[in-house]
């Protein structure tokens, strides 16, 4: 089986994911815990399932969902991989750090670069990449076609889209790629968004004030 363990850490109350199988190996999707207490939960929680990390995924780099990168790194040797287009937000992460007045450690450079519609692999579980430029410019939802379900970062949220008024955001951009990428996703696929609760496709294909 496939499960999805959600953390939700910082003062931006960002959703980390993790996803592990029977196998007991497991991926990292935007790890935000930041502080002492957040990084013995999760800690914690990959000692007591014996899980064996083995990547960390970034489904944009924005500095509430990397603020645990170095952590990962120090703990379990994973450098981050992400879409090349996000690279900025590593490189000016103390610029944001300091902007928000919240204390970080500089996350390690990328290991790789996730290109579109490359398929990343947790044991049997197959990850489709999907580009969704837009929060910003290298958001990357991960797929899950066996699970029906979708780790979708800032992108779509439940009655609400990402914001673009950030650095380098493009709101038709957003808009163009939840229209015309995950709408064409099926209607009962779970969305896990970056920020509270899940959601579902068909949900906000029907209900989403932004996008009807």
């Amino acid at each position: 089986m496939l499960y999805l363990k959600q953390f939700t850490f910082n003062p931006f109350q960002e959703n980390t994911y993790l996803l592990y199988n029977d196998l007991n190996e497991a991926i990292i999707i935007d790890p935000g815990n930041f502080n002492n207490t957040e990084n013995t939960i999760l800690k914690n929680f990959i000692s007591e399932k014996n899980l064996n990390l083995t990547r960390l995924l970034l489904t944009h780099a924005h500095i509430d969902h990397v603020l645990g990168n170095k952590f990962i790194f120090d703990q379990y040797g994973l450098l981050p991989e992400m879409n090349k287009k996000d690279l900025f937000f590593i490189q000016n992460m103390e610029k944001s750090a300091t902007l928000y007045g919240i204390p970080f450690e500089q996350s390690p450079l990328p290991k790789r670069f996730i290109i579109d519609g490359e398929t990343i692999y947790l044991g049997k579980y197959q990850l489709k990449c999907i580009e969704t430029p837009g929060h910003s410019p290298g958001s990357i939802c991960f797929y899950i076609p066996s699970n029906n379900i979708l780790i979708g970062g800032d992108v779509l949220f439940l009655n609400s889209i990402g914001r673009t008024d950030l650095p380098l955001g493009n709101h038709q951009d957003l808009i163009n790629s939840i229209n015309t990428k995950l709408f064409e996703l099926s209607d009962d696929t779970k969305v896990y968004s970056g920020h509270g609760p899940s959601t579902t496709i068909g949900h906000e294909k029907n209900t989403n004030p932004f996008l009807n």
